[in-house]
């Protein structure tokens, strides 16, 4: 490579016809996996971008990463992050590469928990504004009223009204002298609407989730993202996943919702937290001994055996889990936990055993049983 001008189509077709040569079973795309990631590009721009020109140091991290991936390493593990959900979290070895079952593992667990709020909208923005407003001229006038200078006129009130509004319609306060009795009305259930729904997040703050076997934290991270109602407890019993972990919680800002614990499954869990916890989710280790046998090279040689072998029947830790939850959980509280597809069934009958209700089997991207989730 040395010596000549190579362009973005030229080392994407080096690096596919290198990869082919050496067993990539998806040499194109782990091109343009790498070229991308290593030019900081979409693929797309890969494509606008054909004929750039690679610096020395683009094609130095180039030679590294296909010699790496000729080797069999995966490509997560190369470039060092991988997308999951509406996140990016840091992967290396040592610890599980998060897979897209795993996805539609927090989707069913989300489904689970009670609704996340939406966001307030302009609309709503402009007439808490309002209200406020209101409430500081009301206040005003009485002072006034008080003190012998005089009242806001019932015209003031109503221009405030249009105004905060946006506009005046035949049903809106800003008519005449109802604007006035409008204006107070608004406040009165403003406020009403205001505690009650004050009273209403505090019950629903305290949603707490615990993520056992959390690897990455991708889990952990995604739930606490999409639903800030929750708080989750990620653990692990790999002090590498946990430093990870650690590492992709801090990198999203979410520390204040995401404590990451090294532990064997829940017993880090702090005591005062077992009996009420709404949710808890994993993805442990799950395939069974048989399988590990035959599952590809590129897992076997390179991601964690602790983190993929469940036993004989692929369900040893799920039986811990099972026991674990019956007592951390509150009653309704939801358990979900991504399984080997030729362990759907048995698992199911264990949960049913356990005393967990609503069982039910839901199915990965590829239409594969992959999820079990139940409620205590």
């Amino acid at each position: 490579m040395a010596d000549e001008t190579w362009t973005v189509k030229r080392i994407l077709e080096w690096v596919e016809g290198y990869l082919a040569q050496h067993g990539d079973e998806s040499p194109r795309v782990s091109a343009q996996w790498l070229v991308g990631e290593a030019l900081g590009v979409s693929r797309m721009q890969l494509f606008l971008d054909a004929e750039r020109p690679l610096t020395q140091d683009e094609r130095a991290v180039l030679r590294d990463w296909t010699r790496r991936r000729g080797a069999g390493e995966p490509l997560q593990y190369i470039t060092g992050e991988t997308a999951f959900r509406h996140i990016t979290v840091k992967v290396r070895k040592g610890v599980l590469i998060p897979r897209p079952e795993t996805e539609v593992l927090v989707s069913e667990a989300l489904s689970l928990l009670p609704a996340a709020p939406k966001p307030q909208d302009a609309h709503d923005d402009a007439l808490l504004a309002l209200a406020e407003r209101l409430t500081a001229e009301r206040s005003s006038e009485e002072n006034d009223e008080t003190t012998g200078i005089g009242a806001v006129s019932n015209d003031a009130h109503s221009e405030a009204v249009s105004d905060g509004a946006g506009g005046t319609s035949p049903d809106s306060p800003g008519n005449g002298a109802h604007g006035t009795e409008y204006g107070e009305g608004f406040i009165a259930s403003s406020a009403d609407s205001d505690a009650a729904n004050s009273a209403q997040k505090a019950e629903r703050s305290q949603l707490t989730v615990v993520d056992l076997c959390t690897g990455t934290g991708c889990i952990a991270c995604s739930i606490a993202y999409e639903h800030p109602l929750t708080h989750v407890y990620a653990t692990d019993i790999a002090s590498e996943a946990v430093a990870l972990a650690h590492e992709n919680v801090c990198a999203l800002d979410l520390q204040d919702r995401v404590e990451v614990l090294e532990c064997d499954l829940g017993s880090g869990v702090p005591q005062d937290a077992l009996g009420s916890i709404d949710l808890v989710i994993s993805n442990p280790p799950y395939v069974p001994t048989e399988v590990m046998g035959r599952i590809p090279s590129e897992v076997a040689h390179f991601e964690p055996a602790l983190a993929l072998d469940g036993g004989p029947d692929g369900l040893d830790v799920f039986r811990r889990i099972l026991a674990w939850s019956a007592e951390a959980l509150a009653p309704g509280g939801a358990l979900a936990v991504e399984l080997h597809e030729t362990c759907l069934d048995q698992a199911a009958e264990l949960a049913r055993e356990a005393g967990f209700a609503d069982v039910r089997i839901a199915r990965d991207l590829a239409d594969r049983p992959r999820i079990l989730t139940a409620r205590k």
